[in-house]
């Protein structure tokens, strides 16, 4: 197994790592867009945070690794067995690679062909899809995705389940992941539908200044020298990022959101002109995410400005008056609101 960058090693990227803690922590967030430049440590950072995340329990046998608490209602395999009667063990947390040259069939899943030539039954293979639940989904160049894939994902994401009706097999089976996705935007943009189910979306930029230059440089150089002993060495910051998703996870159903925090939500949103209530839906799960993350009780201005620019830059309308980017426009924002 090749070993993995340490998630708390990074350098420089505090706000894709932000990002990806708060969906470890809150899964309804929907999902990480990270988009920049080449080289800029964004594949990295979702590889680390798949050796990160703490472990979780599976059913044994079950082929969509339903979790023996609450079994998903459309699994054939848990489906009418007690929480008794299934045997569990833990198994990491799959972090799932979608291949851009991906067939369909590989994803949805199929027909076992090997069981139906040598035992002549119609058995289904499970896809990608099948192998993410209740884990990531990653799509490196998102936006170089082909168009039936992303209807594909948009259909699932909605549902939470994979349907094939095909070659004589009619399955469901669920399917519910967190979307990570990254791309580098001089190749083209994100199509709509799919930029508007990733519920943050990031912006991974070279880093500026130097110090911060020189310290990625020795720190990448280090792990690839010897990787083991570097592995080492941050195994401790590692260690208590994981408690904390943890007991943010236990914590974050308990966390308030007060009414002021609402409205200033809805009023940061109107005042932006986003499209629909999901940028106000994000920004409050964001920011109660990252309020069990930091260990508060409720959920105040301070978290909601945190990861306002995460969760709404991808969701403006463009404006042919205003020629500043998304992230300054919501910056924008954030300062008029809050200094009201």
């Amino acid at each position: 197994m090749a070993l993995v960058f340490p998630f708390s090693a990074i350098v420089g990227q505090d706000e894709i790592k932000l990002a990806l803690l708060i969906a470890a922590v809150d899964s309804s967030v929907g999902g990480v867009l990270a988009f920049g430049d080449r080289g800029t440590g964004k594949s990295t950072a979702v590889r680390a945070l798949a050796q990160l995340l703490p472990k979780m329990k599976v059913v044994v046998g079950c082929p969509y690794a339903c979790d023996p608490a609450k079994p998903a209602a459309s699994c054939e395999h848990c489906r009418g067995t007690s929480e008794a009667e299934l045997k569990s063990r833990q198994v990491p947390v799959p972090v799932v690679d979608l291949p851009l040259g991906a067939t369909e069939d590989r994803v949805v899943g199929a027909l076992d062909l090997e069981r139906a030539l040598t035992q002549g039954v119609k058995a289904f293979e499970p896809g990608l899809l099948a192998r993410a639940h209740r884990g990531f989904l990653y799509i490196d160049e998102a936006n170089l995705l082909e168009d039936h894939l992303v209807d594909l994902l948009l259909d699932v994401a909605a549902s939470g389940e994979n349907v094939v009706e095909r070659e004589g097999l009619s399955i469901r089976h669920p399917a519910k992941f967190v979307l990570v996705g990254t791309g580098n935007p001089e190749e083209g943009e994100l199509r709509p539908q799919l930029l508007d189910r990733f519920g943050l979306s990031v912006e991974v930029r070279t880093p500026e200044d130097l110090p911060t230059r020189i310290e990625v440089v020795r720190r990448r150089d280090a792990f690839e020298r010897d990787p083991e002993a570097f592995i080492a060495k941050w195994k401790k910051e590692d260690d208590k990022l994981r408690r904390k998703i943890l007991a943010a996870r236990e914590r974050v159903s308990s966390v308030k959101v007060p009414d002021a925090t609402l409205e200033s939500a809805a009023k940061l949103c109107m005042g932006l002109g986003t499209d629909g209530l999901r940028g106000e839906l994000t920004l409050i799960r964001a920011a109660r995410a990252l309020a069990a993350y930091e260990g508060d009780a409720s959920v105040g201005d301070k978290h909601l400005k945190r990861v306002a620019p995460s969760a709404l830059r991808h969701r403006l309308r463009r404006n042919p008056l205003d020629e500043a980017g998304s992230t300054v426009r919501v910056e924008r924002a954030l300062a008029e609101h809050f200094a009201a």
